[in-house]
């Protein structure tokens, strides 16, 4: 899994937002100490979380499953742009097939789980799909018969406010392992100056599984 920030709104912007309520912009110190409480008071404390909304984050997501990816749609308040298998397949269709206990190489198409008898049937899932491609089946078609360990990279767009909501449920300890570590990861790669207004939606335990 990699994560890259590739876009994010300033905080000024959102304290801006606040400001307008209140016509109070002669108090701003342009996103320093005295927005960055207010952003804190009038988000969070005051639980006026539509302000909130003004901050955008865009991540670039890659190498997580496709069952990650189902996970991440039932989260509607957000924008996601996901690599197309019907344009992609190629690269595996020119591949050798894959011995059942080479992880390793596997590991360029498939999310490991480190179960060996789950991830040597996600590489049988694997042949069986380049059988398809070999045959001359259409992508439209065999990508009917993709594992849900196919990797897959999206460009995800989302608030503050849904982020929040975001973290307080998938770094939970009950959410799946590989969304609960996006979770921690998207954290890793907010901009310092904003991580406080996320810490407390962040679950306290952090050990994840392998």
């Amino acid at each position: 899994m990699q994560v890259s920030l590739l876009h994010y709104t300033p905080l000024e912007v959102c304290a801006h937002a606040i400001r307008t309520c209140w016509q109070s912009f002669d108090k701003s110190d342009e996103g320093g100490e005295k927005d960055r409480a207010l952003i804190d008071r009038v988000g969070n404390k005051y639980k006026h979380a539509s302000t909130l909304e003004h901050l955008v984050y865009t991540f670039y997501i890659q190498g997580v499953s496709r069952a990650l990816l189902q996970e991440l749609a039932r989260h509607r308040m957000a924008s996601l742009s996901v690599k197309s298998t019907r344009y992609t397949l190629k690269e595996l269709k020119e591949c050798a097939p894959f011995d059942e206990e080479d992880f390793e190489g596997a590991s360029r198409f498939i999310v490991l789980t480190h179960h060996e008898a789950v991830d040597r049937a996600s590489i049988r899932a694997l042949n069986n799909l380049q059988a398809l491609l070999k045959e001359g089946v259409s992508n439209d078609y065999a990508k009917f018969a993709l594992p849900e360990s196919y990797k897959t990279e999206l460009t995800w767009t989302i608030n503050a406010r849904s982020l929040q909501n975001f973290l307080t449920l998938r770094s939970n300890k009950s959410a799946l392992w590989e969304i609960r570590k996006l979770a921690y990861t998207l954290y890793d790669h907010l901009p310092e100056d904003h991580k406080y207004l996320f810490d407390e939606s962040l679950y306290p335990e952090r050990e994840l599984e392998e």
